[in-house]
């Protein structure tokens, strides 16, 4: 990786609690010509060094991805160059890949946003099939909900996690929707409406063991320990099944220490090796994007400048 720079919006959207698309797309406009003088020249090359442009073309917000298609459209024509339209959940897919040269294929990836939950069996030569999907809200986005419900701002993936820390895990019972069906599927909107419950008025089926002493740091612990039991769960399902030898971590809750952690000891128990990006690969970045460009130039990819950016394309 020669330069990764990431432009950061936290800032802008923490005031109203979440991403706020039309401010997003505004933010895109702004840093996108800075964002890419700045790149080559901390990577020390030039336009004419390179082989391809390639661009996130789906899924995701209409307009982050407008600015984004319509800038790699303008150079790749500007300056004769291939042009190549990636999927930003192969790009999240892709991102161990960076830092671990020794990936055993098939693997099962469980990738882990604010927008995205699934796992997917990856076979070699970038081939993939989908095992199952959140059917609502996605992982990190539910995170992002409970911190918000209980006033500790945007976005609420790091902060539940370090509060976490200090609390009781089992000080609540939260519910673990759909763990134990036969698929691998994930739904995590239960889990959400019950925390807000409970910090609302407590009356609902998830009773803390002693209401009177029950803490903020339990409720982020045992939030946190539902979440996870569940993508863990289904992930050694999932390997378990298939026969694959790895599981990789992908996505922005990838951060999450006890993700991390729990999954490495789940999996150590069935003799499977777990691989994650370093945390600057975890959250959306440019390299993840450049490194799959780069797998899917070789096999012959090439978008014509007709390419569209396509907020709710198939995952694949």
């Amino acid at each position: 990786v020669l330069s990764n720079i990431v432009a950061s919006q936290v800032e802008t959207h923490q005031e109203y609690g979440g991403v706020v698309p039309e401010l997003a797309s505004r933010k895109h406009i702004e840093a996108i010509n800075y964002i890419v003088s700045r790149s080559l020249a901390e990577a020390g090359v030039t336009f004419k060094d390179l082989e391809a442009i390639a661009v996130t073309n789906r899924p995701g917000l209409i307009g982050a991805l407008l600015v984004g298609v319509a800038a790699a459209k303008s150079l790749a024509y500007c300056h004769n160059l291939p042009l190549l339209g990636i999927n930003h959940i192969e790009g999240h897919i892709y991102a161990p890949c960076m830092v671990h040269d020794a990936l055993p294929f098939p693997h099962i990836c469980l990738t882990v946003s604010g927008g995205h939950t699934l796992l997917v069996e990856v076979h070699e030569g970038w081939q993939y099939k989908v095992l199952g999907s959140t059917q609502d809200d996605a992982a990190g986005e539910v995170y992002d909900k409970v911190a918000k419900y209980l006033g500790l701002g945007f976005p609420g993936g790091k902060v539940i996690d370090d509060l976490a820390q200090k609390g009781n895990p089992s000080a609540v019972k939260f519910p673990r929707p759909m763990r134990n069906t036969d698929d691998y599927q994930f739904s995590f909107s239960g889990i959400k409406t019950s925390a807000g419950l409970l910090v609302e008025n407590g009356q609902q089926d998830v009773k803390p063991t002693n209401p009177d002493m029950i803490t903020i740091e339990d409720i982020a612990a045992s939030f946190q320990a539902a979440v996870v039991d569940v993508l863990v769960y289904k992930s050694l399902r999932a390997v378990k099944a298939t026969g694959a030898a790895a599981i990789t971590l992908t996505g922005g809750v990838a951060a999450n220490s006890h993700l991390r952690a729990s999954l490495k000891l789940a999996a150590a128990e069935i003799g499977a090796e777990v691989y994650y990006p370093p945390m600057n690969l975890c959250t959306d970045n440019g390299a993840m994007i450049a490194g799959i460009a780069y797998q899917k130039y070789q096999q012959g990819l090439r978008d014509g400048l007709s390419l569209n950016a396509t907020p709710k394309g198939s995952i694949f």
